[in-house]
Protein backbone atom coordinates (compact mmCIF):
# COMPACT_ATOMS: atom_id res chain seq x y z
CA UNK A 1 0.00 0.00 0.00
CA UNK A 2 1.57 3.30 -1.12
CA UNK A 3 1.34 6.01 1.47
CA UNK A 4 2.02 9.71 0.87
CA UNK A 5 3.04 11.09 4.24
CA UNK A 6 2.17 14.60 3.24
CA UNK A 7 -1.10 14.13 1.37
CA UNK A 8 -4.61 14.72 2.64
CA UNK A 9 -5.55 11.04 2.31
CA UNK A 10 -3.09 9.84 4.93
CA UNK A 11 -4.68 9.32 8.32
CA UNK A 12 -3.43 9.57 11.05
CA UNK A 13 -0.78 11.86 9.61
CA UNK A 14 -2.99 14.19 7.56
CA UNK A 15 -1.53 17.25 9.28
CA UNK A 16 1.69 16.77 7.32
CA UNK A 17 0.79 18.33 3.97
CA UNK A 18 4.06 19.29 2.27
CA UNK A 19 5.69 19.35 -1.17
CA UNK A 20 7.37 16.33 -2.71
CA UNK A 21 11.00 17.38 -2.53
CA UNK A 22 12.68 20.73 -2.19
CA UNK A 23 16.03 22.38 -2.61
CA UNK A 24 18.03 22.24 0.61
CA UNK A 25 20.15 25.37 1.03
CA UNK A 26 23.27 25.12 3.18
CA UNK A 27 26.10 27.61 3.65
CA UNK A 28 28.20 26.11 0.82
CA UNK A 29 25.84 23.99 -1.26
CA UNK A 30 22.34 23.55 -2.60
CA UNK A 31 21.07 20.01 -3.13
CA UNK A 32 18.11 17.84 -4.00
CA UNK A 33 19.21 14.31 -3.13
CA UNK A 34 16.46 11.70 -3.38
CA UNK A 35 16.93 7.99 -2.73
CA UNK A 36 14.62 5.06 -3.36
CA UNK A 37 15.34 2.53 -0.60
CA UNK A 38 13.80 -0.91 -0.14
CA UNK A 39 14.21 -2.87 3.11
CA UNK A 40 12.91 -6.43 3.43
CA UNK A 41 11.84 -7.67 6.84
CA UNK A 42 14.05 -10.36 8.38
CA UNK A 43 13.37 -13.78 6.85
CA UNK A 44 10.92 -11.97 4.51
CA UNK A 45 8.28 -12.48 7.20
CA UNK A 46 4.91 -10.79 6.63
CA UNK A 47 5.13 -8.56 9.71
CA UNK A 48 3.58 -5.35 8.38
CA UNK A 49 0.01 -5.19 9.65
CA UNK A 50 -1.87 -1.92 10.25
CA UNK A 51 -0.31 -1.37 13.68
CA UNK A 52 3.29 -1.88 12.51
CA UNK A 53 2.62 0.12 9.34
CA UNK A 54 1.26 3.08 11.30
CA UNK A 55 4.03 2.94 13.90
CA UNK A 56 6.73 2.79 11.21
CA UNK A 57 5.38 5.97 9.62
CA UNK A 58 5.11 7.77 12.96
CA UNK A 59 8.72 6.87 13.81
CA UNK A 60 9.86 8.14 10.41
CA UNK A 61 8.11 11.46 10.98
CA UNK A 62 9.84 11.77 14.36
CA UNK A 63 13.17 11.07 12.68
CA UNK A 64 12.56 14.04 10.38
CA UNK A 65 12.52 16.31 13.41
CA UNK A 66 15.90 15.10 14.70
CA UNK A 67 17.89 14.42 11.53
CA UNK A 68 18.35 16.11 8.17
CA UNK A 69 16.19 13.57 6.40
CA UNK A 70 12.73 13.80 4.87
CA UNK A 71 10.45 10.88 4.04
CA UNK A 72 8.68 11.90 0.85
CA UNK A 73 6.85 8.59 0.39
CA UNK A 74 6.59 5.30 2.25
CA UNK A 75 5.11 2.24 0.56
CA UNK A 76 4.50 -0.77 2.79
CA UNK A 77 3.95 -4.33 1.58
CA UNK A 78 3.50 -7.39 3.81
CA UNK A 79 7.21 -8.26 3.95
CA UNK A 80 9.12 -5.17 2.78
CA UNK A 81 9.01 -1.37 2.70
CA UNK A 82 9.82 1.18 0.00
CA UNK A 83 11.05 4.61 1.09
CA UNK A 84 11.53 7.73 -1.02
CA UNK A 85 13.92 9.73 1.14
CA UNK A 86 15.49 13.16 0.72
CA UNK A 87 18.65 14.03 2.60
CA UNK A 88 21.69 16.30 2.68
CA UNK A 89 25.08 15.55 1.05
CA UNK A 90 26.76 14.98 4.42
CA UNK A 91 24.71 11.80 4.96
CA UNK A 92 25.91 8.80 2.95
CA UNK A 93 23.39 6.25 1.73
CA UNK A 94 24.85 3.75 4.20
CA UNK A 95 24.37 6.19 7.07
CA UNK A 96 20.76 6.86 6.05
CA UNK A 97 20.03 3.12 5.78
CA UNK A 98 21.66 2.37 9.14
CA UNK A 99 19.79 5.24 10.81
CA UNK A 100 16.38 4.22 9.45
CA UNK A 101 16.84 0.50 10.12
CA UNK A 102 18.15 0.85 13.67
CA UNK A 103 15.67 3.46 14.92
CA UNK A 104 12.58 1.89 13.33
CA UNK A 105 13.53 -1.62 14.50
CA UNK A 106 14.09 -0.48 18.08
CA UNK A 107 10.75 1.37 18.24
CA UNK A 108 8.75 -1.40 16.56
CA UNK A 109 10.16 -4.05 18.92
CA UNK A 110 9.47 -1.79 21.90
CA UNK A 111 5.85 -0.99 20.99
CA UNK A 112 4.88 -4.20 19.16
CA UNK A 113 6.30 -7.11 21.19
CA UNK A 114 4.35 -9.65 19.12
CA UNK A 115 6.62 -8.80 16.17
CA UNK A 116 9.73 -9.67 18.16
CA UNK A 117 8.24 -13.13 18.78
CA UNK A 118 7.70 -13.63 15.03
CA UNK A 119 11.32 -12.70 14.30
CA UNK A 120 13.18 -15.06 16.62
CA UNK A 121 16.68 -13.74 15.78
CA UNK A 122 16.22 -10.36 17.47
CA UNK A 123 16.55 -8.41 14.22
CA UNK A 124 13.72 -6.65 12.42
CA UNK A 125 15.28 -5.93 9.02
CA UNK A 126 17.26 -8.19 6.68
CA UNK A 127 20.92 -7.31 6.34
CA UNK A 128 20.60 -6.24 2.71
CA UNK A 129 18.76 -3.40 1.04
CA UNK A 130 18.13 -1.83 -2.36
CA UNK A 131 19.19 1.77 -3.01
CA UNK A 132 18.84 3.95 -6.08
CA UNK A 133 19.05 7.66 -6.72
CA UNK A 134 15.99 9.45 -8.06
CA UNK A 135 16.15 12.55 -10.25
CA UNK A 136 13.94 15.53 -9.60
CA UNK A 137 14.13 16.92 -13.13
CA UNK A 138 14.53 13.97 -15.44
CA UNK A 139 15.43 10.38 -16.02
CA UNK A 140 18.87 8.89 -16.51
CA UNK A 141 18.78 9.16 -20.30
CA UNK A 142 17.81 12.81 -20.29
CA UNK A 143 20.53 13.72 -17.77
CA UNK A 144 23.13 11.67 -19.69
CA UNK A 145 22.30 13.55 -22.91
CA UNK A 146 22.45 16.88 -21.07
CA UNK A 147 25.89 16.09 -19.60
CA UNK A 148 27.19 14.76 -22.93
CA UNK A 149 26.07 17.88 -24.80
CA UNK A 150 27.85 20.19 -22.36
CA UNK A 151 31.21 19.45 -23.95
CA UNK A 152 29.98 20.34 -27.45
CA UNK A 153 28.61 23.71 -26.32
CA UNK A 154 31.84 24.42 -24.43
CA UNK A 155 34.06 23.52 -27.40
CA UNK A 156 31.97 25.51 -29.85
CA UNK A 157 31.95 28.55 -27.56
CA UNK A 158 35.73 28.47 -27.10
CA UNK A 159 36.43 27.87 -30.79
CA UNK A 160 34.32 30.91 -31.70
CA UNK A 161 36.01 33.03 -29.02
CA UNK A 162 39.47 32.00 -30.21
CA UNK A 163 38.65 33.02 -33.78
CA UNK A 164 37.21 36.36 -32.70
CA UNK A 165 40.38 37.24 -30.80
CA UNK A 166 42.45 37.46 -34.03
Amino acid sequence: MLFNLFGSNSPPLAAYNRKMSEYIHKSHNVSVLLYHLVFPAKYRKAVFDEQVDSLLKEVCLEMEKRYEIKFVEIGVDKDHVHFLVQSVPTYSVTRIVTMIKSITAREIFKKCPQVKKQLWGGEFWSDGYYASTVGKHGDEGMIARYVKEQDKEYLQLHQNLQLSLF
